[in-house]
Formats: C-alpha cells, sequence, structure tokens
C-alpha cells in the first residue's frame, strides 16, 4: 500500500499544472472549447483523471488557469524600436516610452487572439464573470501602468486605460472572427476584392464614403489597421488630457 501511494505521488508531481494547461491549449486550439474534456486530457496526457484532478477541480477552474497562461505570455513580449524611432530617434517611439509599450501589449494580445480561436470568448466571459480574477487585472495593469505613465491625470487614468483595453479586445476579437468565418478554401485577397467591387457599386448618392474607401479597404493589412486605431486612441487620450497641463 505504501509502495503505492509513493508510485501515485511520483506520476501527480511528474504532471505538473504547468503541463496540463499546454495540454489543453492543444485541445483547445485543435477542437474549440467543446474538444476539452477531461476524458481528452487525460488521453493526451496518458495519466488517469485523479492525477489531474489534484491540480485543477474542473473544466472552469481548466479554462481560466489556460487563458491566464496564455494573456501573461502574449503580455511578456518586449517592445521594439519602429521604424519612426529608427529614423528620426523621437522620444514617443522609443521602445521604453509609454506609448509603445501600449503598442507591445496590444500587438501581444491581437496575436495570441489570432492564434488560438477560442481566446477571445473566453476573455469576456473572465472579463464580465470574474473580474476580480487574475486575467482583467493582468491586462488593466499592462496598458493602465502605462497610461499612468503617459501623465493622464489619476481621476481620468481608469476611463483612458478601458478605452484602450475595450479597443484592443475588441478588434483583435474582431479580426480573429473575421478569418474564422472564412471557409479555409477562400482566398483572403479575393474576398476582399469581391466585397471592395460590391462596395463601388452601391449608390453613389446613398453610400458615398463606402464607395469612396472601397479600394482602401481590399487592400489594408490588419495588424497595420489594428496598429493605427491604437494610435488614434492614445493620440485623443495625450490631446485631451495633457494638452491641459
Amino acid at each position: 500500500m505504501a509502495t503505492r501511494t509513493r508510485r501515485s505521488q511520483r506520476r501527480t508531481e511528474a504532471l505538473s499544472r504547468e503541463r496540463i494547461v499546454e495540454a489543453a491549449v492543444e485541445l483547445l486550439d485543435a477542437a474549440g472549447e467543446g474538444g476539452l474534456t477531461f476524458r481528452a486530457l487525460t488521453e493526451r496526457l496518458a495519466t488517469g483523471p485523479g492525477a489531474i484532478y489534484w491540480h485543477v477541480a474542473n473544466k472552469s477552474e481548466l479554462l481560466d488557469a489556460v487563458t491566464d497562461a496564455v494573456v501573461a505570455a502574449a503580455l511578456a513580449i518586449e517592445p521594439a524600436a519602429s521604424a519612426a524611432f529608427v529614423e528620426s530617434a523621437e522620444p514617443a517611439n522609443s521602445p521604453d516610452s509609454p506609448q509603445e509599450k501600449i503598442r507591445a501589449v496590444a500587438l501581444g494580445l491581437f496575436d495570441a487572439i489570432d492564434e488560438h480561436p477560442w481566446l477571445a470568448a473566453q476573455l469576456t466571459a473572465q472579463l464580465s464573470r470574474s473580474p476580480w480574477g487574475p486575467v482583467t487585472p493582468r491586462i488593466l495593469e499592462s496598458v493602465g501602468r502605462q497610461v499612468s505613465a503617459l501623465g493622464v491625470p489619476e481621476g481620468s487614468q481608469f476611463t483612458a486605460a478601458s478605452a484602450l483595453v475595450h479597443y484592443i479586445l475588441g478588434a483583435a476579437g474582431q479580426n480573429a472572427a473575421n478569418g474564422r468565418d472564412l471557409a479555409p478554401d477562400v482566398d483572403r485577397g479575393e474576398f476582399l476584392g469581391a466585397a471592395s467591387r460590391a462596395w463601388q457599386e452601391l449608390d453613389p448618392d446613398d453610400y458615398p464614403f463606402t464607395r469612396a474607401v472601397a479600394e482602401q479597404m481590399r487592400e489594408h493589412d490588419d495588424r497595420e489597421q489594428f496598429l493605427a486605431g491604437i494610435d488614434l486612441v492614445l493620440t485623443g487620450i495625450t490631446a485631451l488630457h495633457l494638452s491641459r497641463g
């Protein structure tokens, strides 16, 4: 009996929480939330359910842990000098500037949501269902600390940081949804070309703006457009709050 207990303890120790989370990410990426079951997890890890339950109590706790792990990795990306900084060496484009750190946070989350199709829904659920959990403070802190470093007055920091977080998660989630909704055999360029032609054929009196930007829509780059939106929000924050100082 003692020997069996020691073997069980060794298996539990070898099967870490980190390995369980890693396997859960693999299952989620392959088959979505419906594919993440404890039976599938035990098969992938070649272990028994008891060893997994030793580390996570249920699927909800596992989803929280998986989401937090992916977000933590996304936020660990270091900002790099932009082309504008290399050419002009303006302080706002320095890798150490609050602006560039916010862009790094934004791109890290954008790429993570694009890579993991299940992540956007989990972020939405966690931000609304359990804002006291680890994910919401982790994201808010990574953005809010830089908003504070920008010099935004304390009374306006929550609103400014929230605006950035809402844009980042909303735009990144929509981009990921756009990609998932296309059939695997659909070429993105051809799809946007067809949409652009349809816009150009709209009634010029009813849709003058849509017709005017149809060509820009066809040629746009999703990541560049996403970052342009970040810059617009940052410009608004600095113009609104810092010009008053």
